[in-house]
């Protein structure tokens, strides 16, 4: 590793995962390129736990004359752990970080003045002190110029899902792209779609929809096709209504709706401070039906301290669902650093639950992974 006054090529690690934030943050660092193993100069990185072991080993093993910066939920969430392998680490949004660390760097290697960095001195981990919320629309919501898939309309939540690491990683007040500003970069998207925590909450205060915030911005977009709520997005089922579902057929070209509903027991809800409830669910499936829309619900199996009739529970409301023609993605409990349930270890799957779940996804009704097999 290396650090001198010379200038020094910038270059973003470059992986499919992430380059939604690679996209965000390459306007704002001119000259910086993608590379596709670690180089001379300095090297970007960004990832989120699933891909922490494998990047840390590369960095480990590198040869390079490298300054290694890396940023992401992982390295926020677990800045010493990072800082075992990288120079420095990007604490929550980039934006305004990055830039000015690498400047720093450039110029002469003092980032001391660079608020929201981590990294080591004299053997301790000096940490410089959090930066405030970015505002959207002081930033681009990607380069034109790169792959790219969604725009970010929204960031942050305020909610508290035990298992989640986005309040922690962008905070819990929910801020959003303004409705020009996402015509604008939508009109480089032949398939226009968007990221958020919760689509049906564009505009609002993350808690109570603004209906009228979500029509103005489908009125705003370019005739194309629009996919509003669905993947790499999501809806709360207790946003959806029927005018929102109007909202969606009118203006979009979605035939599905992404829904998070995590469990079909009302028991582990509570206890993942999920905020809904089991009949939230059903409610918002039943609706999305009747307006002709393929309810899509995300359950999480392994949850700590569940018990076989809690996914029992799940998989009666996934039986149900699917009976109904909608369809189910389901993810595997995954301890996310940062989040009330880091130290957790998920639940041991019912043999039962596993062998139906296995003939949903033979039949086409069920994606994802629900066992840790």
């Amino acid at each position: 590793m290396m650090l001198s006054t010379e200038v020094k090529p910038v270059h973003f690690r470059y992986f499919k995962p992430n380059m939604q934030s690679i996209a965000a943050l390459m306007p704002l660092l001119p000259g910086a390129d993608l590379a596709r193993e670690p180089v001379d100069g300095i090297m970007l990185y960004s990832f989120a736990t699933p891909q922490a072991a494998s990047i840390f080993q590369e960095v480990e093993c590198s040869k390079t004359r490298s300054i290694f910066i890396a940023g992401g939920p992982h390295p926020s969430a677990r800045p010493e752990e990072t800082l075992e392998f990288f120079d420095y680490v990007v604490i929550g949004e980039g934006e305004e970080t990055l830039p000015e660390l690498v400047g720093a760097l450039q110029k002469d290697g003092d980032v001391s003045s660079v608020k929201g960095i981590a990294f080591k001195k004299a053997g301790s981990i000096v940490f410089t002190g959090k930066r405030e919320d970015v505002e959207l629309n002081k930033y681009p919501a990607f380069d034109p110029g790169l792959i790219h898939s969604s725009i970010e309309i929204s960031r942050g939540c305020p909610f508290n899902c035990a298992y989640c690491s986005t309040p922690q990683l962008f905070g819990h007040r929910m801020r959003h792209r303004s409705i020009d500003e996402v015509a604008k970069y939508a009109e480089f998207l032949r398939d226009v779609r968007f990221t958020s925590p919760n689509a049906f909450a564009y505009g609002s205060d993350g808690a109570h929809p603004q209906i009228e915030k979500i029509e103005a911005l489908l009125c705003a977009l370019p005739r194309r096709n629009i996919f509003f709520g669905t993947f790499p997005s999501e809806v709360r089922p207790e946003f959806i209504n029927d005018r929102l579902l109007e909202l969606v057929a009118e203006y979009c070209a979605n035939t599905t709706l992404n829904m998070g509903g995590q469990s079909g027991s009302q028991s582990m809800l509570d206890s993942i401070n999920r905020g809904h409830t089991v009949e939230d669910v059903i409610i918002g499936a039943e609706k999305c039906l009747q307006h002709g829309f393929t309810p899509v619900v995300d359950f999480i199996f392994g949850l700590p301290g569940e018990t076989e009739d809690d996914q029992l529970d799940t998989l009666q409301l996934i039986k149900w669902l699917t009976g109904k023609g909608g369809n189910v993605h389901s993810h595997y409990f995954m301890p996310l650093p940062g989040t009330v349930l880091e130290n957790r270890l998920p639940s041991p799957l019912s043999r039962h639950v596993d062998r139906v779940m296995g003939e949903l996804a033979l039949h086409g009704k069920a994606t994802g992974v629900w066992s840790k097999a």
